[in-house]
């Protein structure tokens, strides 16, 4: 009571010093209290967010150790299942396709097309092991260095960026295959069907080109002359002379394309190789 008082009277004598009137000297209090007041709220509410923060965070490390200590007991579980034989270890993935999809006829169920994308296919003899039949396979980025593919059909396979230096393609019959950016350096072509491929970007430096036919093949200016300097025979299955199939004696404005024959009438149209059924998640028939 005595604080009290002091602080009243002393209110009161500054209020008459400053000629102030009391009521004044009451919204001057009230506007100190609420002062006050307001702090506090502030501190109050500070200690609680950090209160709050250090919860928070005691329970995320709470979490993330039983979340541990799950997962290995998880998997110590499946690979003790696996070992024991309980159950099937899951088959081995190479690239983005498995040798499932290639027993069930490949992505999409499209002719043979066998899955061979990103393999390690190197000296690997892929006709006697896998079968002649490969149109529209998917040999995308795979290793196929000093590999044989002599006979195979390869019809609108998938050849982009593969890397078959000295692969041997005699009797191949590559018709619409893409074959761009890929590296066939001292690859055989020997009596191979080259037609409507695509080879932009793709090395054939020192290849074999003897009796293939490009007829429509779409090439870089600078291989086309390449080719050119070596080009020599007749395709014995379709009778085209390679140097002509190459427009070695033509102009640039002669060259084929591999759509060419969609745009001109006297070109030669791509045989169907499957069912339009096949192409498609709808039945035809």
């Amino acid at each position: 009571m005595t604080s009290h008082s002091q602080t009243t009277t002393t209110t009161l004598l500054r209020a008459r010093t400053h000629h102030h009137h009391p009521k004044s000297v009451r919204v001057e209090q009230r506007v100190v209290v609420a002062r006050r007041t307001a702090g506090v709220k502030v501190n109050t509410k500070a200690r609680s967010r950090r209160r709050q923060t250090r919860m928070t965070t005691t329970t995320a490390r709470e979490s993330n150790t039983i979340f541990a200590t799950s997962a290995k007991c998880a998997l110590s579980v499946a690979t003790a299942l696996i070992v024991s034989g309980i159950i099937p270890s899951p088959p081995l993935a190479v690239a983005e396709l498995n040798s499932r999809e290639a027993n069930q006829g490949g992505e999409f169920n499209r002719g043979s097309a066998q899955q061979f994308g990103g393999y390690d296919l190197r000296a690997e003899n892929v006709s006697e092991k896998y079968g002649t039949d490969l149109r529209l396979s998917n040999f995308t980025g795979a290793e196929m260095r000093d590999s044989k593919l002599v006979g195979a059909k390869l019809n609108g396979a998938y050849l982009m960026k593969a890397v078959a230096a000295n692969a041997d393609f005699t009797d191949a019959d590559l018709s619409d295959a893409l074959m761009d950016r890929g590296v066939f350096v001292n690859a055989n072509f020997t009596n191979a069907i080259l037609a409507r491929v695509v080879l932009t970007s793709s090395d054939l430096n020192g290849a074999n080109i003897t009796n293939a036919d490009f007829s429509d093949a779409l090439l870089d200016n600078t291989m086309q002359m390449k080719l050119c300097k070596i080009a020599t025979g007749t395709n014995p299955t379709t009778g085209v002379n390679t140097r002509k199939s190459l427009n070695c004696t033509g102009g640039r404005g002669d060259v084929g394309s591999p759509s060419r024959y969609m745009t001109e009438e006297d070109a030669q149209k791509p045989e169907a190789q499957f069912e339009a059924s096949r192409f498609s998640a709808y039945q035809t028939k």
